[in-house]
């Protein structure tokens, strides 16, 4: 019990709803910070991954077009064309030859070998021995032929054009360009070879974490550079490779890595940097420490300033539950001393006034309820309309000229007994059953009035006879409904009254088949207070059933043009009379 009441309290509850707001404000920035801080390093990450590479690979692709300027220079050289044109060359084109080759090197020292030979089998090289395969005719030697059609391709192979093997020593990467006369016919080939370390030296620096790499593959999927020379041999490892390279660039969550591809300006070469991200899982992991620490020791504060701010708020209110808790008696003492802080001795102020007031409205209340009420019985009694006095009279007259005296005799009971029920010995309520019996009559002497113009059915649900409830309540909507509705129209007219209960409540309906209106009509209003209902206002049935029942029972309308109109009243099985204020207890 005591641990329900603590949870109750107001400075509780103000302290642990600013502490959940504080929890959900801290980690929801808290993630916030984690996922942008998390995202600006991916995006650097990744950037940087992308200027490391497109560094590397311009510089690879510099290099390259510098070996292809080099081979232009020397194959359309006059005197190398002049060499491999005519069937015995002079020596000093041979010479010639051989110090632009000798020129050519001495410029950079990573170039092995320049290879000139012809398709009838001539050969200037800077090296003395060349494991090469020569004829006659070299349009029949393979490499010839394949050194014709890579074009300026790059191609990795072994020094002196041997079988290729796994040392890395002996590795070279050869440019080959195809040697034409003027007629564009084919005179011979020549072969740049240079280091393969050139290609290592611009890859082998570029920063792609502690587990990241680059590597360069061909278009047959071939490897032309890894630092592991495994993966050259490897087919399991090189598949590995092709695998990454085909993959889509950007992060990959599952591997937590970046892949980037660059492709090799004229050449088929695409080299592929693989940056592994251990370098921001830590970064990752120190923010989630940081921002717990501080969101931890932000949350401590706002705990401690949350009960603060709430003691200051409810201290005051709690001084002065507690004065309110020592009174004793009705309405008359409740009052209190305007004491404690100025919190407490503003609301203890502006309560005392508020009771003085309350105690004289209530008074005036109970006196006006009481002239009301009584004024509304009387006026009821009154506008009994007189028009209906007088057309009954005139129609017991007509009926007695015509010497219908059964008629007469009906006609005269009913509206006997509809006074009667009217009256009812000067009391303001009457039974369900008395109420129904009081319309019953008045219709029958309309019935009598307008014949085949009009019909009616009432219903009333078992049950429901003994319910006391205000008098005078259907006659009035019943009334309405023949005036407004039924009169107005050329054919027969149907009235439907239906007693009834609708879950804790009872509902009287009183539905027309006449001329209706509608209910869009901003000249019209269906608020019951507003509407004028024959000799007596809805104003006054509806106000009485509030009176009665309180607020949320009394009046609905709805109608709809050409279709009729239906008026419900909602009331309660007991009568309200508690709802009324007791003029006593004041």
């Amino acid at each position: 019990m005591f641990k329900q009441q603590f949870f109750k309290r107001l400075q509780v509850q103000i302290a642990f709803f600013y502490f959940i707001a504080s929890l959900v404000t801290v980690v929801l920035i808290g993630f916030i910070l984690y996922y942008s801080i998390s995202g600006i390093v991916l995006s650097e990450t990744l950037n940087s991954t992308r200027m490391a590479v497109d560094k590397s690979g311009s510089a690879i692709e510099a290099y390259i077009d510098k070996m292809k300027d080099l081979t232009k220079i020397i194959a359309e050289n006059p005197s190398t064309i002049r060499y491999l044109s005519v069937q015995k060359p002079l020596p000093n084109e041979a010479q010639d030859i051989n110090r632009l080759i000798d020129t050519v090197r001495e410029g950079d020292q990573s170039i092995l070998s320049i290879i000139v030979v012809g398709k009838e089998g001539q050969l200037i090289s800077n090296e003395s021995s060349l494991d090469m395969s020569m004829s006659d005719d070299m349009m029949k030697e393979p490499w010839y032929l394949s050194a014709i059609d890579s074009g300026t391709m790059p191609t990795l192979t072994s020094a002196r054009m041997q079988g290729f093997n796994m040392d890395k020593m002996h590795w070279v990467i050869s440019l080959s360009r195809e040697i034409k006369d003027r007629n564009g016919e084919n005179l011979g080939v020549l072969v740049i070879d240079f280091k393969y370390s050139v290609i290592e030296d611009y890859l082998k620096d570029i920063n792609l974490g502690m587990e990241g790499y680059a590597f360069i593959l061909n278009s047959q999927n071939e490897v032309v550079y890894h630092e592991d020379t495994r993966y050259f041999e490897d087919e399991d490892k090189r598949n590995n490779l092709i695998e990454i390279s085909a993959m889509t660039q950007g992060y990959d969550p599952g591997m937590n890595r970046l892949i980037y591809q660059y492709s090799l300006r004229d050449s088929d070469w695409t080299l592929v940097g693989l940056a592994s991200l251990d370098g921001l899982s830590a970064i990752r992991q120190q923010l989630i420490e940081t921002i717990f620490l501080v969101g931890l020791v932000g949350l401590g504060i706002l705990v401690i300033s949350a009960t603060f701010i709430a003691g200051r708020i409810t201290n005051p209110i709690n001084k002065l539950e507690e004065a309110m808790n020592d009174i004793e008696g009705g309405l008359k003492a409740i009052t209190i001393d305007e004491q404690g802080c100025y919190e407490a001795q503003s609301l203890a102020s502006h309560y005392n006034d508020m009771i003085v007031k309350i105690k004289a409205l209530m008074t005036d209340i109970a006196q006006q309820e009481k002239s009301i009420r009584s004024y509304e019985l009387n006026v009821l009694h009154s506008q009994i309309n007189p028009h209906f006095l007088y057309n009954t009279l005139d129609t017991i007259v007509w009926m007695g000229e015509f010497g219908d005296g059964d008629k007469v005799v009906e006609i005269t009971k009913a509206l006997a007994r509809f006074f009667r029920l009217s009256l009812s010995g000067g009391s303001e309520t009457t039974t369900i059953a008395g109420e129904v019996d009081h319309v019953r009559q008045y219709l029958f002497i309309q019935k009598e009035r307008y014949g085949n113009q009009l019909s009616y059915t009432i219903y009333e649900e078992e049950g429901l006879s003994e319910i006391v409830i205000p008098k005078i309540i259907l006659q009035p909507i019943v009334e309405n409904a023949i005036y407004h509705g039924i009169r107005k129209q050329d054919t027969s007219g149907h009235i439907d009254i239906r007693v009834f209960r609708q879950g804790e409540d009872i509902l009287l309906e009183v539905q027309d088949n006449g001329c209706g209106f509608d209910m869009q009509n901003p000249k019209i209003t269906t608020k019951p207070q507003e509407v004028r209902l024959g000799g007596v206002g809805i104003q006054n049935v509806d106000q009485r059933v509030k009176l009665y029942y309180g607020q949320d029972y009394g009046l609905t309308l709805s109608s709809h043009v050409g279709q009729g109109t239906l008026v419900r009243i909602r009331i309660r099985p007991t009568l309200g009379e508690d709802n009324i204020i007791d003029r006593n207890s004041v």
